[in-house]
Parts: structure tokens; C-alpha cells; sequence
């Protein structure tokens, strides 16, 4: 019976979610990192507490894919011990365009188990630097998928290292390049030394200049002494400076967000996302228009109002559209960022309470714009879960777009869609991480 810190010759046969891929021992899954289907390589393995499956650790290739290429960060190639390999890169070490095939694979292995989705569907791309007037982006994607993140968080260990947490560790690998990170947000990491233990932030928004973002670990005050002596403190808290709001440009519009706020990480991201949305909703079959100015549109988890201007610009000034989302400042700057559009508004609230209102309080003439209208949801990484999705069922709009990051929670909900009478009318895949296991997809729904 092999035991934790066995080393295995494994023949890895297929990827799996969470960018890890399967080989098998004795009749039992193993779950190894750093592969490609089809190679042969010796794993240690680092859990075999599980019946079901074990987990290794790939120490060497014995037989590569011709796929396989130096990686693209070169501390987290193969050759290099697994505890030093830094995360964040986990298919680095694959050509970019299979990396593609294997994430279509994976999402359409997804909607297919966890959706009841057995038409292929769904088709993968890169990200897209095309303007709406047909015009290239002067700097597009890079030939390897490197130099695109414009957000990266560090973690700073107790010694002061900063650096990236090794993968599937709490473990500070100290930088010494980071090439997913665009060379501005790279010379600003390498050039970061010590600080107190937590993260850093660095930003890049539209502007070019990188803003660093200090998120120390909260310290915990013991408690003061009462009794003799005990004074009690006349010290008021220090009210916190109001977070510095960037500019971001997405096509010819600009959006208000604070530094640290929620944005895309892929510099060419939002423009990819909303030409995809505007795209898909434009290749319905029907003869309405592409978004019905004169229904009730719906921008759910709406951040900062990156989707409802979308919405908004396919409908018109005089689209009534409303975004909803739970955090008061991004709120606050997506209605000064939909102030072009006389029937947006932007509303504070968890969306599950804020449907549930609107189910309960929503008129006839109301509800009857509803149906006609488009109804976007950009969940977190969980999906947007069976309440969420019943209410929206309920409420039977006529189209609904998603927007997910995470391809088996965005399964789950077209499974609970489906059985609310809507049907899967297409599925984008974007390669929005290159480099990473991560994808992102736009599914279309439409009423069946």
C-alpha cells in the first residue's frame, strides 16, 4: 500500500477542474500537477488520505508531450523543486494553443456532467483587441500569453519575503521575475523589499502608473487590564482616508472605480467580455432588437456598471436598465458611470434579498417589462446558486446572459435553469488567464 511521500512512474491520461490532471494507480485516481495528458512522470505523493483519490507532486518528465514547452516563469518549470515553484502559472508549461483545447475541454466536460448539456456548445478563444469600428488594438495579446495581468496581489511572510505563496501552499516564494504581470506591474514587485506580514496590492489602471497597496495582517490588541490604575482610553479611531478612485477605458468609455476595487485583471479583459456579450445577444434569432429599450434590464453582482453600460449602449439612451450589487462604493461609482443612460439606476444589496423583494413587490406592468427583457449575472467564483436562479426563473425574462469564473459552478446553475424552462442557446469560452488553469465563459440562455 503506497503511502505519502511514495514516488510513482504514472501515464497522466486526461485533465481535471482546478488544473490538475488524472492518472491512475492500482484502479485509484491520482491527482498530479505540472503535466499534460499523455506523459509519462514520476510523482511523490503528498495525500493519500482519501479512498477515492491520492494527490502527487510531479518531480520529472519521463516521457513528454510534444506539447510541453519551458515554462513561461521559469522558477515554477518542472526542474525546479515543487515547494519553490511559485503559484498562479499552472499551465505555464503548456503551448497556449493546447492550453485552450484542454480548458474547452474541461468546460465542456462540465456542462456536459453538471449541466445536462450534451451538445458541444461552448468554443473557446482568446482574448480580443478588435474595437467596435473593426480597428486593431495597438498592443494586443503577447505570442505566449505572458505580460497581461494589470492586478497582482503578494503575500509578505513573517522574514519579510514578498513574494507569491507556492502552489497549494500559504508558503512566500521570494520573486525573481514575474512574467505574467506587465512589465510596469513587474519592475514595481521586484522593486518591493520586506513590509509587514500580509499582502500588497499592486494596480495598474488606464492611466499606466502602478498605485501599491499595503494590506497588513490585523493585529488583535489584547485587551487593557481593569482595576486599580485602569484607565479607559479617550483615544478616538482614526477614520480610514477614502481609497483613491482610477479611471478604466473600456472602447471610448471611461469608468470610475477605486484602486482597490473589483476590475478585470487582463488588460484587454472587459473589452473582450463586453464585445462577447454584446455579440451573443446580437446573434439571437429573433426580429426584436438585440435589447429591448422599452423592457426592465437587470446588471446582477453589477460591480461598477461594466455590464449594464453594455446593456445600455445595445438599447439606447433611454434603456431602463438596473444593476445591483452589494458593495456601496462600487455602487456608488456605477451610478456616476451610467449617468448617460436616463433609465439606469444602481442599487446596494445582496442579490438573492433583492430579487426576493422585487418577486414579492414588482407590479404587472413591471413584471411584464421583466419578460422582456435581459437579465446579466456575473457571479463569484461559487456561481450564483438555486435561490438566486429560482427567482429569476420566476420572473421568466427573456434572455439571460452569465458571466462565470468557475465552469462547474456555472454547470450547476444552467442545470437549475434548465429545469426552469430555459435552454443553453450558447456558451463562450475566454481565455481571459493565459497560463493558468482559469477560464471564463458567456453562456446565453433563452426562454424555451
Amino acid at each position: 500500500m503506497s503511502e505519502t511521500g511514495d514516488l510513482l512512474d504514472l501515464d497522466i491520461t486526461g485533465v481535471a477542474h482546478g488544473g490538475v490532471f488524472v492518472a491512475r494507480h492500482e484502479g485509484r485516481v491520482v491527482f498530479v500537477p505540472d503535466a499534460i495528458p499523455g506523459e509519462r512522470v514520476r510523482v511523490r505523493l503528498t495525500d493519500t488520505a482519501k479512498k477515492s483519490f491520492w494527490r502527487g507532486e510531479t518531480l520529472e518528465v519521463l516521457e513528454a508531450s510534444p506539447h510541453r514547452q519551458l515554462h513561461v516563469w521559469r522558477q515554477a518549470d518542472v526542474d525546479v523543486p515543487p515547494e519553490q515553484r511559485p503559484g498562479g502559472a499552472d499551465f505555464g508549461h503548456i503551448a497556449l494553443e493546447h492550453q485552450r483545447a484542454l480548458k474547452l475541454e474541461v468546460l465542456r466536460d462540465a456542462l456536459h456532467r453538471f449541466g445536462g448539456v450534451s451538445e458541444p456548445v461552448a468554443t473557446m478563444s482568446g482574448v480580443t483587441s478588435v474595437l467596435a469600428d473593426g480597428s486593431e488594438e495597438a498592443d494586443g495579446e503577447s505570442v505566449d500569453g505572458t505580460a497581461w495581468r494589470t492586478r497582482v496581489s503578494l503575500h509578505v511572510d513573517a522574514d519579510g519575503n514578498v513574494g507569491q505563496y507556492a502552489a497549494r501552499s500559504h508558503r512566500v516564494v521570494p520573486l525573481e521575475d514575474l512574467p505574467l504581470a506587465t512589465s510596469a506591474v513587474e519592475s514595481a514587485a521586484l522593486a518591493l523589499h520586506g513590509g509587514e506580514p500580509g499582502r500588497i496590492d499592486l494596480v495598474q489602471p488606464a492611466d499606466g502608473r502602478v498605485r501599491i497597496l499595503a494590506r497588513p495582517e490585523r493585529k488583535t490588541d489584547a485587551a487593557p487590564r481593569r482595576g486599580r490604575g485602569a484607565r479607559a482610553s479617550s483615544a478616538k479611531p482614526r477614520k480610514a482616508p477614502a481609497p483613491e478612485v482610477v479611471l478604466e477605458r473600456v472602447g471610448d468609455r471611461d469608468f470610475r472605480v477605486d484602486a482597490g476595487g473589483f476590475w478585470q485583471v487582463h488588460r484587454l479583459a472587459a473589452h473582450t467580455l463586453t464585445t462577447t456579450v454584446s455579440a451573443a445577444l446580437r446573434a439571437l434569432p429573433r426580429d426584436a432588437p438585440a435589447v429591448d429599450p422599452d423592457a426592465w434590464h437587470l446588471d446582477l453582482y453589477g460591480g461598477v456598471g461594466l455590464f449594464a453600460a453594455t446593456l445600455g449602449e445595445l438599447g439606447g439612451s433611454s434603456t431602463r436598465v438596473t444593476s445591483v450589487e452589494s458593495d456601496a462604493r462600487a455602487t456608488e461609482h456605477a451610478g456616476e458611470n451610467l449617468a448617460d443612460w436616463v433609465g439606469a439606476r444602481a442599487e446596494t444589496g445582496r442579490v438573492d434579498r433583492w430579487l426576493a423583494r422585487l418577486a414579492a413587490e414588482a407590479s404587472a406592468p413591471e413584471r411584464e417589462r421583466l419578460s422582456r427583457g435581459v437579465v446579466l449575472l456575473d457571479p463569484p467564483r461559487s456561481g450564483a446558486g438555486r435561490d438566486v436562479v429560482d427567482h429569476l426563473t420566476a420572473l421568466a425574462p427573456s434572455t439571460i446572459v452569465y458571466v462565470a469564473c468557475d465552469p462547474v459552478a456555472l454547470a450547476r446553475d444552467i442545470a437549475t435553469f434548465r429545469a426552469g424552462g430555459y435552454e443553453v442557446a450558447s456558451v463562450d469560452g475566454l481565455d481571459l488567464f493565459p497560463n493558468s488553469h482559469h477560464v471564463e465563459a458567456v453562456a446565453v440562455l433563452t426562454r424555451a
